[in-house]
Order: C-alpha cells, then sequence, then structure tokens
C-alpha cells in the first residue's frame, strides 16, 4: 500500500499518520485530478487504510479508470475513514467502486 506507487505532487508524501513509511501525522486535505463536469453525478464513499498522499493517489487513480468517471476528490483521514467523492457522468455501479479500491489495496467502508 504505502510507499507503493508514486505520490500526487499537490499532497506531500509526509502528509501522513507515521504508519510506517510515512512520517508524521498530518492531514493532507482535499486531493482534486481535475474540475468535475456541469451535472455529474456526485457519490461520497469511505475507504480506510490510506495514510498518505501516496495512498490517496493509487485510489484517485484506480477510481479514475472506470468508465465515465470525470473527478475524484479525497478528504485524507490517516487515522480513520477518508472521504471519497467521486464525480461521474452516470452513478457508478457500488460493486465496481469496491473492487476499484480493494484492488488498489484499501478496504472500501461503504457510501458516506
Amino acid at each position: 500500500m504505502c510507499g507503493t506507487n508514486t505520490t500526487n505532487p499537490s499532497v506531500p508524501a509526509s502528509a501522513s499518520s507515521g504508519g510506517g513509511c510515512c512520517g508524521p501525522a498530518r492531514n493532507a486535505g482535499p486531493q482534486r485530478q481535475s474540475e468535475p463536469s456541469a451535472g455529474a453525478t456526485v457519490s461520497e464513499y469511505l475507504v480506510d487504510g490510506m495514510t498518505c498522499g501516496g495512498c490517496a493517489s493509487s485510489v484517485s487513480g484506480a477510481l479514475a479508470k472506470l468508465d465515465g468517471v470525470s473527478d475524484v476528490q479525497i478528504a485524507l483521514v490517516p487515522r480513520g475513514a477518508s472521504k471519497v467523492t467521486v464525480y461521474s457522468a452516470a452513478p457508478l455501479p457500488e460493486r465496481a467502486v469496491h473492487a476499484a479500491v480493494s484492488e488498489a489495496g484499501y478496504r472500501f467502508a461503504g457510501r458516506s
């Protein structure tokens, strides 16, 4: 998980909970990929296990690969469930979101 992917430059790897490889605890704040499309479907999910910007980047990248996704924003909570907001052209099947999060190495904790 942590440290296995490149870090999003907008969220430094040092912004973490101190879990294993990440350094001192700090909230990395929201992470944006791009501006959401007007009229996009907005879905909010909770994901456990993210501790740094690299973790958030892994989840964001996995979700961005789903058909119709235009933006992913993550409010990193290093010692809890992080809020993941996904903007898409149409509602996403929860099963697909769960699979993408799991494949990235994190625990899908349901809808926010």
